[in-house]
């Protein structure tokens, strides 16, 4: 049996990770960048990368393609344009880059570090009304709050 951590290493082997600072840059250089936000939209709605769309990773297949309840029509066409996969922690968006890959995406990418190494570069987030969210805020939510029974028992 194979552990979560090695599922993702084995992906991230097919796929280009870029990390927060060359995202900062490459969207400087070139605003047409699609970041797709593959967290579950209550994570979306909190907090998020303005001007991100977001495509729960769960649903990602199907909105890949034309003809479903989950078809993002600006997710369909984008196969010719960048894309960059996001997350909380870059392991998501590591399995969504490389399905996307399979799917004929020509350029996309995962975030390296997700969304809390976005945070640690100290990168705006909007909610949901698209106000900007307060440091303290974006700190508490990228904090992981196990509970004891989630716990290995080493």
């Amino acid at each position: 049996m194979r552990k979560f951590t090695e599922l993702v290493a084995e992906s991230a082997k097919h796929v280009d990770e870029l990390f927060p600072w060359d995202l900062e840059e490459q969207l400087q250089e070139n605003p047409d960048i699609l970041i797709v936000d593959v967290r579950e939209p209550y994570e979306y709605d909190a907090m998020h990368i303005p001007g991100s769309i977001n495509v729960p990773r769960g649903i990602l297949e199907t909105a890949c393609e034309y003809d479903y309840e989950d078809t993002v029509p600006e997710l369909v066409e984008a196969r010719d344009r960048e894309v960059v996969v996001v997350c909380r922690s870059g392991n998501r968006s590591i399995f969504a880059a490389e399905v996307m890959q399979k799917l004929g995406y020509k350029n996309v990418t995962s975030l390296k570090t997700g969304l809390r190494g976005w945070s640690d570069y100290e990168q705006p987030f909007y909610d949901n009304s698209g106000n900007e969210v307060d440091e303290d805020t974006v700190i508490d939510f990228f904090t992981p709050k196990l509970r004891p029974e989630q716990m290995s028992k080493k």
